[in-house]
């Protein structure tokens, strides 16, 4: 591919000027079953979340290795046993509760948290938090390097 990735957007960084405008809801903790996970878009970005434990963790959809999605199939986050939150690109691992990848190419990083409030059974994504730089779209890159070709 002509279009390389610098190493500097592989990061997950977020844009100091960008915060959310207005608290969110996101779900009730019953609209989840346990290890459930559901997706919302917000203010362009994608944010997903899951139900462990009795609780709603979520984060923002963009794998800290390369800056992409986790998910290929809508609302499926989760490995094949349903303990960790898995990168169907790269095969990373995350734990649920934290976000901190155990395995793969990016271990030791982080999924970047999305703040939520809780109250009464019902989750809120808190406003004036910093939103994620758009996610890397390698459909559009490799688009761009076949028109190049011609």
């Amino acid at each position: 591919l002509t279009h390389h990735l610098k190493p500097e957007s592989r990061r997950l960084n977020t844009v100091d000027d960008q915060r959310l405008s207005q608290e969110l809801l996101l779900c009730k903790l019953d609209d989840l079953e346990e290890q459930q996970c559901m997706e919302m878009l917000v203010e362009g970005r994608q944010l997903f979340a899951v139900r462990a434990d009795n609780s709603i963790h979520a984060y923002w959809n963009i794998c800290p290795h390369m800056g992409i999605p986790l998910n290929w199939v809508p609302n499926r986050y989760l490995d094949y046993d349903k303990a960790f939150i898995q990168c169907s690109s790269h095969g990373a691992q995350f734990q649920v509760a934290t976000g901190e990848c155990i395995s793969g190419p990016c271990t030791g990083d982080s999924l970047k948290t999305v703040t939520l409030r809780h109250e009464n059974d019902h989750y809120y994504i808190c406003a004036n938090q910093s939103l994620p730089a758009t996610p890397v779209n390698l459909r559009a890159l490799a688009l761009a390097d076949l028109e190049d070709r011609e």
